[in-house]
């Protein structure tokens, strides 16, 4: 690959993590939480998006920029599916087969490219999302005021 017209042209160059073959156990219960099966599954899947570009020699076009932007355009297509919908509708958009396997397939370009860019800069996606709750935490007490629904924005 040396020229432009030998770079790989793709709308989607990580495969979308479905639940079957290696990596793809089922569904489980879910809880709200995780537990070793999910890391575990997690980091297989990880494993398997490294796999999947090594495979083709996309190494060179993974760089952390390129996977940021990647995911950048994932989220922004994520967005566009409910770019004029109203509230209402959006909280309905699940029930719908098509439009709910378009968010399946956004949301997991987002995972795929998120999971992707952490592998390269070496970020443990779990231990970063639980030090980030965490700081959360402390950050948002829980307080009497319980209920008011105020966000960091406000």
């Amino acid at each position: 690959m040396n020229d432009e017209s030998d770079l790989p042209h793709h709308d989607h160059p990580a495969p979308h993590p479905d639940r079957s073959g290696p990596g793809g156990d089922g569904p489980e219960p879910r809880d709200g939480r995780s537990g070793p099966r999910d890391e575990e599954r997690l980091y297989r899947l990880q494993r398997r998006l490294a796999d999947f570009a090594a495979a083709r020699d996309w190494a060179p076009y993974h760089t952390p920029k390129n996977l940021a932007v990647a995911l950048s355009v994932e989220a922004a297509e994520l967005v566009e599916i409910f770019q004029w919908l109203t509230p209402e509708q959006s909280a309905r958009v699940m029930e719908q087969p098509e439009s709910a396997h378009r968010v399946a397939d956004e949301v997991a370009d987002v995972l795929a490219y998120l999971l992707q860019f952490c592998e390269v800069l070496g970020v443990d996606v779990l231990d970063a999302l639980a030090a980030k709750i965490e700081r959360n935490e402390l950050r948002f007490p829980v307080t009497d005021g319980q209920g008011l629904n105020r966000h960091s924005s406000e």
